[in-house]
């Protein structure tokens, strides 16, 4: 009863016309950067997260989530019209949708993805509300011993799986955890590796470190090619709408890649691009018009955004309750939390219960707020696919600048911001992984706090770290960790061979 009427006040919360807004602003933003073709969601939301500063908790992580979800959705729209995925998470999207472009059903393709991407969503709140409550108590146990290998857990998991090399994501973990140790000794107070920088006392700032990894570098990647007009848009030739024999016809592909994509955005890691071929691939498979595929499928369109949407929920799940994001856009939401003061953990639900739960409400209105712009805004958004980069690279350096500035008002913050873009800049170049060095310096102090405590409270005997089971579990995932990218490099490259 008590979570039931959690619940209810959550929305209650979630209503006022403050959130309304910021559900509205948000998700037009979201949707206007996910049909960017080059920009990302977790790009979107670390540019703007200086922006929830100074919002209450609840309404700026709705914002983060608007921008999440809105980009997701938004990378369909240049996918479907001029072949060129908005995010990764698209990539499937456009092998059918762009087909019926071409055949004239643009308005349809935008149709089929705008109400796949909605029930995907939607759908994934379920798991959100009912599996979050029961990780957060789950998580009540840990203490010193599990938080050094939960935090082992999380960065063998983000750094394996979103790297092409085991090696290289370990790299990128490790240089993160290096990067963590710089600030006061959280222990014994001793400065380390400030150069003299009052700045650092309190180590890196995250927001900065996010917002020159995720935008920066990509601002550099953009400068090096030529400026590029993007490919010109279709034009709509039909109506948007879906006829109730088209409703039934996806739905089941839509129920399928919900589970597929959220049991994916579960799994820490996995991510929406892998969702995307996974929920194409499987629609493909359970298709009683099979000769459609290759050639304009609404069954190919509405499985791939039904998954890709789904990872959106389900990736939050392991993030609020364990502190282990999902993917990178995660990581980021994870680093706004902790700048707001918020740890991932039990306190979620408990001390912090009426912001979570607003939070979830706000998540779920979301959904419906892409719906609405998405169908009656996809014209508009189909103009802003095509801005050239010309436009696009002084705008976001403009917001990287201003935003890394705002946050302290100091200019050492935005020096730091311009390191770290180079460091995310070369990093892209070397196939390294920039969600790994982001996570490396969200879970360092926690894996570094866990591991000297325990220590000190065994007199430094290291038995300590093996003595539950929950230890003994999170040992096993580290491992698993460490080799699934071999699992899901197979798995991606069958769903593209396929494909």
């Amino acid at each position: 009863m008590e979570t039931l009427a959690l619940m209810g006040m959550g929305f209650v919360h979630a209503l006022s016309p403050v959130n309304i807004l910021a559900m509205f602003v948000s998700t037009v933003v979201g949707v206007t950067i996910g049909c960017l073709p080059g920009l990302s969601a977790a790009m979107g939301v670390a540019l703007l997260l200086p922006v929830t500063f100074g919002m209450d908790p609840a309404t700026g992580l709705i914002v983060l989530g608007g921008i999440y979800c809105g980009a997701i959705f938004g990378g369909s729209i240049s996918a479907i019209l001029i072949h060129t995925p908005g995010t990764p998470a698209s990539a499937a999207t456009a092998i059918e949708g762009y087909q019926m472009t071409l055949r004239g059903q643009a308005a349809k393709a935008l149709t089929v993805a705008c109400f796949a991407s909605f029930c995907g969503g939607l759908l994934s709140c379920l798991s959100l509300y009912f599996f979050s409550p029961v990780l957060a108590q789950l998580a009540m146990k840990f203490k010193s011993p599990e938080y050094f290998w939960l935090s082992l857990f999380g960065l063998t998991i983000i750094a394996g799986v979103s790297s092409k090399s085991i090696l290289k994501g370990l790299m990128s973990g490790v240089f993160g955890l290096l990067l963590s140790t710089i600030g006061m000794d959280p222990m014994e107070g001793v400065p380390r590796f400030m150069f003299g920088q009052s700045t650092l006392y309190n180590g890196i700032n995250t927001t900065c470190a996010l917002i020159g990894l995720f935008s920066m570098s990509q601002v550099l990647i953009l400068a090096e090619k030529k400026i590029v007009e993007r490919a010109n848009a279709s034009a709509f030739k039909d109506k948007f709408g879906l006829s109730m024999a088209e409703i039934k016809k996806i739905s089941p592909t839509i129920i399928r890649s919900w589970l597929i994509g959220n049991i994916v955005g579960i799994l820490p890691g996995a991510g929406a691009s892998i969702a995307c071929f996974m929920g194409y691939n499987e629609a493909r498979r359970f298709s009683k018009h099979k000769e459609e595929f290759g050639k304009g499928s609404i069954e190919g369109v509405a499985g791939s955004e039904s998954a890709n949407n789904a990872v959106t929920g389900g990736s939050l799940i392991p993030t609020l309750t364990l502190g282990i994001p999902g993917e990178s856009v995660t990581a980021v939401l994870m680093g706004g939390l902790i700048i707001h003061g918020l740890q991932p953990g039990p306190e979620l639900f408990t001390t912090y219960a009426g912001m979570t739960y607003t939070f979830f409400a706000g998540f779920v209105l979301v959904q419906f707020f892409m719906l609405g712009i998405g169908l009656l805004g996809c014209k508009g958004f189909a103009r802003i696919s095509r801005l050239s980069d010309a436009i696009l690279i002084p705008s976001i350096f403009l917001l990287c600048v201003v935003g890394s500035y705002a946050i302290h008002n100091n200019f050492v913050e935005v020096i730091i911001m311009m390191i770290f873009g180079v460091i995310g800049y070369l990093a892209r170049k070397f196939d390294l992984n920039a969600a790994a060095i982001v996570l490396g310096l969200i879970l360092g102090p926690i894996g570094e706090k866990g591991l000297r405590r325990s220590l000190l409270i065994s007199d430094g005997d290291p038995s300590i770290l093996f003595s539950t089971p929950i230890c003994w579990v999170l040992i096993v995932l580290c491992v698993v960790g460490v080799l699934s990218p071999l699992l899901m490099s197979k798995v991606e490259r069958r769903m593209k061979e396929a494909n």
